[in-house]
């Protein structure tokens, strides 16, 4: 189970994350299609990067899927037990918009359930976060 500590740096994380995300979106900034289709910018791979380093440096045991991370087939994923899921720019499109409307999201998953979850809304400074047992906020 994460302590207070562990929740409020997790939270830390997110800030800073979205902190990186609005000094890009007051910007011009280059789009990438990825293989996809889908879109991508600095944004989201400033995201990823503060996200992975921020949680390897605090739970380096615990494995990392992001979307903007490596490919990491579901053999090797099927053998963890826990591991962070992130999404580092959620709603890539609504960025790119400029409409305001895109999270950070990172999630503890334990034996296929989550039970860790932060949620930021950079532009409307909302964070939302909840920890099995202890609720949401």
């Amino acid at each position: 189970m994460l302590s207070d500590k562990d929740i409020l740096y997790i939270n830390d994380i997110v800030y800073k994350a979205g902190q990186e995300i609005l000094k890009i979106y007051q910007t011009s900034f280059d789009v990438e299609i990825k293989s996809d289709k889908s879109p991508l910018t600095i944004a989201d791979k400033n995201s990823h990067r503060i996200i992975k380093l921020g949680l390897e440096k605090r739970f380096p045991d615990i494995p990392i899927l992001s979307e903007e991370g490596r490919d990491i087939p579901y053999s090797e994923r099927a053998m963890w037990e826990s591991f962070w899921l992130i999404d580092p720019l959620d709603g890539t499109k609504e960025f790119i918009k400029k409409n305001d409307e895109f999270t950070i999201n990172i999630a503890l998953i334990r034996k296929g359930a989550p039970i860790f979850g932060s949620v930021y809304a950079p532009c409307m400074k909302e964070l939302f976060w909840a920890a099995k047992g202890m609720g949401a906020w």
